[in-house]
């Protein structure tokens, strides 16, 4: 007769307890660094694109098939990098919703003096 294997040597859970972690610590680093860090827009638009290629096709004597391919890689970069910023803004929307949620009316506005000096201290 084999002995039952008790429950914290089983293979699947220990796997599973340790992705449930491994989850849990990336998304406290993803709010953690989303809250704390000043986000800088990037503007991509007509006539900064003109110009940046017009500089890399001067300056790298590009051809004209090389300055479409740049084109097409700097739109696709832009596209790449808006849909980005979009999940982080809304991974940090998230967080502080449910920071709102366990915080008292008083502890909420504690909390937005802290992040405000925090983000100052960054800028500088």
């Amino acid at each position: 007769m084999t002995s039952p294997r008790e429950p914290w040597k089983n293979p699947q859970i220990l796997v599973t307890l340790a992705l449930v972690f491994l989850c849990g610590a990336v998304a406290g680093a993803l709010i953690y660094r989303a809250a704390s860090q000043p986000v800088k827009a990037v503007s991509w638009n007509d006539a900064n694109k003109e110009v940046t290629l017009k500089r890399l096709q001067k300056e790298l004597n590009l051809t004209p098939d090389q300055t479409a391919e740049i084109e097409t890689v700097l739109d696709d970069f832009t596209m790449y990098y808006q849909m980005l910023q979009a999940q982080m803004d809304e991974v940090r929307a998230t967080g502080k919703s449910r920071m709102d949620q366990l915080l008292t009316e008083e502890q909420r506005k504690k909390f937005g003096r802290i992040m405000s000096d925090f983000r100052e201290r960054q800028i500088r």
